[in-house]
């Protein structure tokens, strides 16, 4: 966590109730989501500001790392959340205008909901931003890209495997799927609302179909299950943990719990540095968050860039896999842990983007004009999604490939 970020505080009353903290900006900006939670704070949000400074610096795109959160119910009615967002929006209007924090959808809003708040205070909203609306989806594909990759890594066939999904919203229920059409039995998942445990396997289709009618409340209407505290998820046994749901949930007090031998997080900073040591210790393998989970902002950006859903799913495929197993080897052959390899690389590329951003040349400026002209609107997404494939694999390679 960057000790000298930039935070912006909102306030009623004398009483802050919304922040955004900026961990870096590359060329005046840094882009990172908006989350609506009751108790989201400014500690958790520096943290998540720092892993969005590192998932940009490891992908080599060029944002600075930013998150914003503003504490309401995500489940009031629409007009008092909308309400919220536009005092919000108010109370950080010279950010926003100044395009120093770009928003985009996290855990309780939309894109849809962002470009209302944005419009309301009078902040500029180009034409083809916040349109995408798959950034979960996207999420998921990496993990499970990551994972499937980590499996390779110690000697599984992800055919059979177990699995516990901690969360089952946008990114958590997406990856339940895509780990049971792989043929992975999900033994567990969790919401707010508590946890299901079958040893034998979960139908992942109905609990779908169950989440999107009853939301978080999915635990309370699936009966084929043992009903466990949220808190126990991470004691399921199962070959394969994933932390899809809020910062720190494994930490150090119950780390010894933990039965997985792999962890491929969905959600930010899941793990404390205490857990993450502990578990390394015990042997468990613990992809870092900002490479496992980079999906997400890396399939928003080909999406926004219109390229079609079937392409950018082999794009993160092969962008995720190359990473994982990068930082996999060369983790092996230098005999260190993953997370500090992992964080010197993504540092070192994020500086170099950063460096390049001060220094653009022609053909910096000339790139950065022609985005401004297609975030506008004014040249045409056949042509942007054409050349984008050819910009995402050189951006995406592994930093020991990269030039």
């Amino acid at each position: 966590m960057s000790s000298d970020a930039l935070v912006c505080r909102a306030e009623k009353g004398g009483e802050p109730f919304g922040w955004v903290v900026v961990d870096s900006a590359v060329g005046g900006r840094s882009c990172g989501g908006l989350r609506m939670l009751p108790d989201v704070s400014e500690e958790e949000l520096r943290l998540l500001a720092r892993a969005m400074t590192l998932k940009f610096g490891l992908l080599g795109l060029p944002q600075g790392g930013a998150k914003a959160g503003v504490r309401f119910d995500p489940e009031a009615p629409e007009q008092e959340r909308a309400a919220r967002l536009e005092q919000f929006g108010r109370a950080i209007r010279p950010l926003l205008c100044s395009r120093l924090y770009l928003p985009f959808a996290d855990m309780g809003t939309d894109n849809q909901a962002i470009r209302r708040m944005l419009r309301a205070v009078g902040a500029p909203v180009r034409r083809r931003e916040l349109r995408g609306e798959r950034s979960g989806f996207w999420t998921a594909c990496g993990v499970f890209a990551a994972a499937r990759r980590a499996c390779r890594h110690l000697g599984w066939a992800l055919e059979g495997r177990t699995a516990a999904v901690e969360g089952f919203g946008k990114v958590g229920g997406a990856l339940a799927r895509l780990l049971a059409a792989a043929g992975v039995r999900v033994t567990a998942v969790a919401t707010s609302r508590g946890a299901l445990f079958n040893p034998r396997g979960l139908d992942v289709d109905r609990l779908s179909r169950l989440a999107g009618r009853a939301g978080s409340a999915l635990v309370e209407e699936y009966r084929e299950a043992d009903r466990l505290p949220r808190e126990r998820l991470v004691e399921a046994p199962a070959d394969i943990l994933a932390p899809c749901a809020r910062h720190h949930s494994i930490h150090a007090g119950n780390a010894g719990s933990v039965r997985a031998r792999l962890i491929v997080p969905g959600a930010n900073v899941p793990l404390t540095a205490e857990a993450e040591g502990e578990l390394e210790a015990r042997g468990v393998l613990c992809l870092p968050d900002f490479l496992a989970n980079a999906g997400g902002v890396l399939g928003g950006t080909m999406e926004f860039a219109g390229l079609p859903g079937a392409r950018i799913r082999r794009l993160l495929d092969g962008a995720l896999e190359r990473l994982a197993g990068w930082l996999l080897e060369e983790s092996a052959a230098r005999r260190c842990c993953l997370r500090p390899l992992a964080e010197a690389a993504a540092l070192a590329r994020h500086a170099e983007v950063r460096r390049r951003a001060e220094s653009p040349g022609w053909s910096g400026r000339l790139f950065e004009a022609g985005l401004e002209l297609y975030r506008r609107g004014l040249i045409p997404a056949v042509l942007v999604g054409r050349l984008a494939p050819l910009y995402f694999r050189r951006l995406a390679r592994p930093p020991a490939a990269a030039g």
